[in-house]
């Protein structure tokens, strides 16, 4: 009789016995099992959720971008390009630069490759008195409307060209000089159609008349000159004034650059902030998961070997229990000429057979526990070749261990001594 025979028939003999001990193995080998897959599944969706945030992040930041240009434009210029020679203190004292350049200026700009500014306005502005409204004071300003850039897509005007022949009034003028949309007035010796009337708005612009810049040049005699160019500073450069002042110094060196602040850096703080809350928020998830993830990790440190230590002891036991009740029938088996060794290869084989077979069943119980209990949408992700290896490999050896001694035992029984107490 070969051993697997033997084998086979202390299996088919002992059912429950060998059906326990194959629920022991895989209770402790499906433990493991599911621990790692759960941690496995915990780390996946840690890097979904993470995933899923810096994505909501990126979409929120580009719409706060899309946001900040939107407020900005609607805010107006915040970039102003004047003659290098313009004194600073005069400009902030008469509410217009004394100085002039060449209105070709603006047209270089328009031409380069200078990615720091957009909606480029070239303007002429002039204090002057308006003698047919009472030589009152008033700002006119001459403008021919934004430049487009020669390489970019046209981008929609801040401000709209006011056309030849036309002129938009200021609160103030308006109303004191009692005209409307569509009525003529004259300015400086010539007839001007009011295209718009600007409402209240608490600033210089409520004294503040516009023309085309042609028209103003004529007026104040400066052909081809304008002594300022506004501009929008771009969101790429929304920190970086040098930037905007080192780009526009490489294509027109004899001017300078001022830029209005406030604007500039209301949005500037409100993207850092906006920024930083993201972020804040992301690094919180993950210090939540990683706690989450620790908890679990300690709860199966304690868990997995207790169960391993438990299915140790049952196959143990229930390994010398049966050596115990089989005493009998091992003496028949010594004296019929079965070998020491044999008897200890049953039961040995036996242990093994539990082992492997309670391996792969616990294997495939704990990976699809992990799962179920995981809640991870992408099943294949989860699977660990290595934790197969480990467990199925790992089965058997803790059962032989566990059933060495007893099996050691029942082969080192003298039949002689056992018949003759039977």
């Amino acid at each position: 009789m070969t051993i697997w025979r033997l084998i086979l028939r202390e299996i088919t003999h002992r059912k429950i016995g060998f059906a326990l001990g194959l629920l022991s193995v895989c209770i402790a080998v499906a433990t493991l099992a599911g621990a790692m897959t759960l941690l496995r599944a915990h780390d996946l969706r840690t890097d979904q959720i993470v995933a899923a945030k810096e994505a909501e992040t990126q979409r929120e930041m580009a719409k706060m971008e899309d946001d900040y240009r939107k407020i900005m434009k609607d805010l107006g210029f915040n970039v102003l390009i004047l003659p290098k020679d313009q004194n600073l203190a005069d400009l902030y004292a008469d509410d217009f630069a004394s100085k002039y350049m060449p209105e070709e200026y603006v047209d270089r700009l328009a031409k380069s490759d200078i990615v720091t500014i957009q909606h480029l306005l070239p303007s002429l502005q002039q204090k002057a008195r308006w003698p047919e409204q009472g030589d009152r004071t008033v700002i006119v300003i001459g403008t021919r409307g934004e430049v487009p850039y020669a390489q970019r897509t046209a981008k929609s005007p801040i401000l709209e060209a006011v056309r030849p022949g036309t002129i938009v009034l200021g609160y103030e003028l308006h109303r004191g000089a009692k005209v409307k949309e569509g009525d003529t007035i004259a300015l400086m010796g010539r007839q001007f159609k009011v295209a718009k009337c600007h409402g209240e708005r608490g600033n210089k612009d409520d004294i503040t008349a516009w023309i085309s810049l042609r028209e103003a040049q004529e007026i104040f005699r400066r052909p081809g000159q304008i002594n300022g160019i506004l501009a929008l500073e771009c969101v790429c450069a929304a920190d970086s004034l040098e930037k905007v002042r080192a780009d526009i110094a490489t294509i027109l060196p004899d001017t300078q650059v001022i830029e209005f602040a406030s604007q500039v850096i209301a949005r500037a703080e409100a993207r850092r902030r906006a920024a930083e809350a993201a972020r804040a928020a992301i690094e919180s998830e993950k210090r939540q998961r990683a706690k989450l993830r620790s908890e679990r990790e300690a709860f199966a440190a304690v868990l997995v070997p207790i169960a391993l230590v438990g299915c140790m002891a049952w196959i143990g036991l229930s390994t010398f229990g049966n050596v115990r009740d089989r005493r009998a029938e091992i003496g028949v088996l010594r004296a019929l000429g079965v070998r020491s060794n044999q008897i200890l290869a049953v039961f040995l084989g036996k242990a093994a057979v539990i082992g492997i077979a309670g391996g792969i069943a616990g294997c495939a119980a704990g990976f699809f526990a992990g799962t179920a209990w995981g809640d991870v949408g992408d099943i294949p992700s989860l699977f660990q070749p290595g934790l197969v290896v480990a467990s199925v490999g790992l089965a058997p050896i803790l059962a032989l261990i566990a059933a060495w001694l007893p099996a050691l035992l029942a082969s080192q029984q003298d039949p002689a001594i056992v018949l003759r107490e039977e």
